[in-house]
């Protein structure tokens, strides 16, 4: 099925917590169920995006944090105009592997470029497009390491050192803040996921925070666990 209008539910926190796996899991839980949905990640999504993703996440690539964030601003803009606003005018459920939240974290906090300066850019990259809801996955530096580790190799944000790591794991925490939330109407509705547990333990969260928001669309949790 598909709703009345399409939504934006962007997974995001640091580096290791989990996200991608919960984006992988709710979109299958949604395939299973036949609500329309589609995935998308940044940067990339696009043919532009995809190659500015290849060049991002090189290791071998020099980038100067300006150049960086214009490069992520250019993936998002194509995304939004080519992928994410034609499945929301479907009524369709559009989940992002990050989106706002990573450039005001790793471009701002980690990279220290102005924050006026990034947000009016992605009030133009995204047209003022506001996600309805972002899910902010947190959970232990240790538990984020090791699932790291697990991954093996590391791109060359992941590769930035541990005080940049560090600069970008404190602004997360202080997205939750409302006061934070406040001033930042662009970035949308902030909800907190302890990413502690198994995927499954973690999914169930997920789904009951959406059923709790829009129950016309998240069936009960009792009646359709995946």
């Amino acid at each position: 099925m598909s709703v009345s209008r399409g939504r934006l539910i962007v997974f995001e926190g640091p580096e290791g917590v989990g996200k991608t796996t919960q984006l992988g899991l709710l979109g299958a839980w949604l395939e299973e169920r036949a609500i329309a949905h589609i995935r998308v990640r940044e940067p990339g999504g696009t043919p532009l995006g995809n190659e500015i993703r290849r060049l991002l996440l090189d290791p071998a690539s020099e980038v100067e944090p300006r150049a960086e964030a214009l490069l992520f601003m250019a993936s998002r803009a194509a995304l939004v105009d080519r992928v994410v606003e034609p499945a929301m005018r479907r009524g369709a459920l559009v989940l992002a592997d990050r989106f706002f939240l990573s450039t005001y974290a790793y471009q701002v906090a980690g990279r220290g470029l102005p924050e006026d300066e990034i947000r009016g850019t992605n009030r133009f990259a995204t047209r003022g497009l506001v996600p309805d809801l972002t899910l902010l996955f947190s959970a232990s530096a240790g538990a984020r390491l090791e699932r790291q580790l697990l991954r093996g190799s590391s791109d060359r944000i992941e590769s930035a050192g541990a005080e940049f790591h560090t600069r970008v794991a404190e602004q997360f925490d202080a997205f939750l803040s409302p006061e934070w939330q406040r001033e930042h109407p662009e970035c949308g509705p902030i909800e907190a996921v302890d990413a502690a547990g198994t995927p499954e333990e973690v999914l169930e969260r997920v789904i009951e925070l959406l059923a709790s928001r829009w129950p016309d669309v998240f069936p009960a949790l009792g009646a359709s666990r995946p």
